[in-house]
């Protein structure tokens, strides 16, 4: 793995309360394999992939983050992996993402489906963004 590729990750345990309609097949693994499904008609990935059992945001399902070594880090959810909107813009984020000083990312910079979607946007611990203010105390 190389540590300048930003890594897409996808928590697979979320449940989303659809499980019955999809022979108990979680969201969260719903979601992964729509990406999968996916990348494979996209030649520009920029990005790896993986799956995490859980992150730990049981209430808000469909959790994707990436980071990167010396950039942020984002978490979004509540994406529907069977829209095809959403499963785009994650796909689309990481060329962004690479492009951006340190990662960073307005929200009108994002793909609209992560404008309202995102739960946090973590910066890098040697981050120089004028949004990061020291609090010397």
């Amino acid at each position: 793995m190389d540590d300048s590729q930003p890594i897409l990750s996808i928590c697979t345990s979320c449940r989303d309360g659809r499980e019955a309609e999809y022979s108990d097949v979680r969201g969260g693994t719903r979601l992964a394999k729509s990406i999968l499904i996916k990348m494979q008609s996209r030649f520009d990935i920029s990005f790896d992939l993986h799956g995490i059992a859980c992150m730990s945001q049981c209430k808000r399902p469909y959790i994707a983050t990436i980071c990167a070594t010396g950039r942020f880090s984002y978490m979004f959810g509540d994406l529907d992996p069977e829209n095809p909107t959403s499963i785009d813009a994650l796909l689309d984020f990481p060329s962004l993402y690479l492009k951006a000083p340190e990662g960073f990312l307005e929200l009108n910079e994002r793909p609209k489906p992560l404008q309202k979607s995102i739960f946090a946007r973590i910066p890098s611990l040697i981050s120089s963004t004028a949004i990061v203010i020291p609090l010397n105390m």
